[in-house]
């Protein structure tokens, strides 16, 4: 198993691959539906960070949502023709990113043995961080085959990591054989 250092690399790495795909699409690409019943990209780039902050919360620490407002909105268990309006690309930035040091700072108190129980929760970290990981790279797979097919748009190449391999067409981080 990777320590917690390197799965925060795995996960800038993840994330940083994410923005790839993203970046440069306009807010109506980002808005745009494939189908009446499918989730726009913009909905999976929240949703992303969504589970990330809600993981790390109710794995390692109770702290407030950093953006309330889009709770329900991003969650998976709002049904599909429902997940409107969503956000701007600035509001989408600025929630993954402050998710994003929120993570890096929870795991980094983790990773230093600041916290009650420390062995446990390092174990509970890296089981999240590699959950974490692949759940990204899990709707980069989607956001990148509408970008692709939908969209008419290249897709970036993949990361360059010898901790990454491919599990069923997907880009995955595993700490064990498959």
């Amino acid at each position: 198993m990777l320590d917690i250092a390197e799965l925060l690399i795995e996960y800038d790495r993840a994330r940083a691959y994410t923005d790839e795909l993203w970046r440069d699409l306009t807010t109506e690409e980002l808005h745009w539906r494939p189908q009446p019943d499918f989730s726009p990209i913009g909905w999976h780039l929240g949703h992303q960070a969504h589970v990330a902050h809600f993981m790390v919360r109710n794995l390692t620490a109770a702290e407030p949502s950093p953006a309330p407002e889009l709770d329900g909105l991003l969650d998976s268990a709002n049904p599909e023709a429902q997940r409107l309006p969503l956000p701007g690309r600035e509001r989408l930035a600025g929630f993954r990113a402050t998710v994003a040091e929120r993570v890096h700072a929870r795991m980094n108190d983790i990773g230093a043995g600041t916290v009650g129980a420390p062995a446990q929760l390092t174990i509970v970290a890296q089981a999240l961080l590699t959950a974490l990981i692949n759940h990204e790279y899990q709707h980069d797979r989607w956001i990148g085959e509408v970008r692709d097919r939908d969209l008419g748009h290249a897709l970036p190449d993949d990361p360059a990591s010898d901790r990454i391999t491919t599990v069923d067409g997907y880009l995955m981080v595993c700490g064990w054989n498959v």
